[in-house]
């Protein structure tokens, strides 16, 4: 009976190690309680909303890197990024957009059209499009609730510029510092983040929200639909 008890011991005991490295952080999946979903990992902020946000920029394979590029709206990169190329416009300038899809005033709409809608359908989403469904572009209360809800310090990781978000649950949130795209250049790359929300400028629907930082600023901005930004997508916590 002896000789069964201590196997039962040092049985539970190597489970507990195991248990124990398998718990451990790893930096690359942001901490604690994450995970993959769809092939693309998640990380848990512990947000009032529960919302998990994604480890990685759309198109890329590591936290660093800096991804693909979307007009909003669009879900693939291309070049340039210009009124004339822009999907849901007939217009060539911001002034003057002409817009055929998200339009809530019909002075900016191509040939007074309005729609009123304010979100980007799945359709239009780069996050869903690219990652499936169950992904998708955060809305611009979302980003604020990341923004008001973490500690966020400018970081250099693996040689690479950008913010860590820092949650009360000790988790963390890295995005790279990858600029943004308006006509063929690249600008502000390792100095500046530009990150679209789901979320349009109702005063102007030819701007959209998006969330900006520098190394000494972040804050929510609205701007032109036509630029190419970065894409990082959410999931609710509430998915299975």
């Amino acid at each position: 009976m002896e000789k069964v008890t201590k196997a039962v011991a040092a049985l539970m005991l190597t489970m507990a190690v195991f248990c124990a490295a398998g718990c451990k952080k790893d930096p690359d999946n942001g901490g604690n309680n994450s995970g993959i979903y769809n092939g693309h990992k998640y990380v848990d902020l512990g947000l009032p909303s529960g919302t998990l946000w994604a480890t990685c920029n759309v198109g890329a394979d590591s936290p660093e890197e800096y991804g693909d590029y979307f007009a909003w709206g669009e879900t693939r990169p291309k070049d340039p990024y210009t009124w004339e190329s822009y999907i849901y416009a007939e217009g060539t300038s911001y002034s003057d957009p002409r817009l055929t899809k998200y339009c809530t005033s019909s002075s900016f709409g191509n040939n007074g059209f309005t729609d009123d809608l304010i979100t980007l359908q799945p359709e239009d989403d780069a996050a869903t499009a690219n990652w499936g469904s169950g992904w998708c572009m955060p809305t611009a209360d979302q980003w604020r609730e990341l923004r008001d809800n973490t500690f966020t310090s400018w970081t250099t990781r693996n040689g690479v510029e950008g913010r860590l978000f820092t949650a009360a649950n000790g988790n963390s949130l890295f995005l790279p510092a990858a600029g943004y795209r308006r006509g063929s250049s690249l600008s502000y790359a390792g100095s500046g983040g530009y990150y679209w929300s789901s979320s349009l400028d109702t005063d102007y629907p030819g701007n959209a929200w998006n969330f900006y930082f520098l190394s000494d600023n972040y804050c929510m901005i609205y701007d032109s639909r036509n630029y190419g930004r970065s894409v990082r997508a959410v999931r609710s916590g509430l998915q299975n």
